[in-house]
């Protein structure tokens, strides 16, 4: 399965945290991020206009740069807009120490990489009792992210993980996605 072949009830729930987490304050241009909080940071990649406002129309757009199929997209904008358009909480969702503590914790055979089982362990570990809907949300979020960026030796990177929350992620697999399309 190439990165970009990944299944809809993955793709949906991947995207769940956007029903824990809302972005209430408007986004950043996508030209201009710094000073911004790494979830503004995280959502500029898809207001693809920069005007501080994501339609759904950029939130499909943006699945389709990443190279995700008409159908995936769509349901993903959907879902996406359907649960958070009402969610007004301002908060921003990246700690510091809490992203650090994922690898001083749990990346035990490599201090800036997580591998597959230490990647279970650490959900695992961070499990809620009986937060059923939050297990799944983690564990598709996670699986899709190490199926998507693991390098060759099977690892998923620090620096990687970052780029998710910083946004910076999404650019890169647009550009390479665009490469891609070039190509054929």
């Amino acid at each position: 399965m190439n990165s970009y072949q990944v299944s809809l009830p993955l793709l949906i729930s991947f995207f769940y945290v956007f029903y824990q987490i809302v972005i209430a304050t408007a986004t950043p241009p996508a030209n201009n991020s710094s000073g911004y909080s790494v979830l503004q940071k995280h959502v500029a990649f898809f207001d693809r206009n920069h005007d501080g406002i994501i339609y759904p129309k950029e939130t499909f757009e943006g699945f389709r740069a990443l190279g995700f199929g008409v159908v995936a997209s769509t349901s993903a904008a959907a879902l996406i807009h359907a649960v958070t358009s009402q969610k007004t909480r301002p908060f921003s969702m990246f700690v510091a120490s809490k992203f650090e503590e994922i690898f001083s914790k749990h990346a035990k055979q490599h201090p800036n990489a997580l591998t597959s089982d230490e990647l279970k362990e650490m959900l695992k570990s961070n499990r809620e009792p009986k937060d059923f809907k939050g297990w799944l949300a983690a564990e598709s979020e996670w699986k899709i992210l190490f199926d998507l960026c693991k390098d060759n030796n099977g690892l998923l990177q620090k620096d990687i993980v970052y780029s998710v929350y910083d946004g910076s992620l999404f650019e890169r697999l647009e550009k390479e996605h665009s490469k891609i399309m070039n190509n054929n």
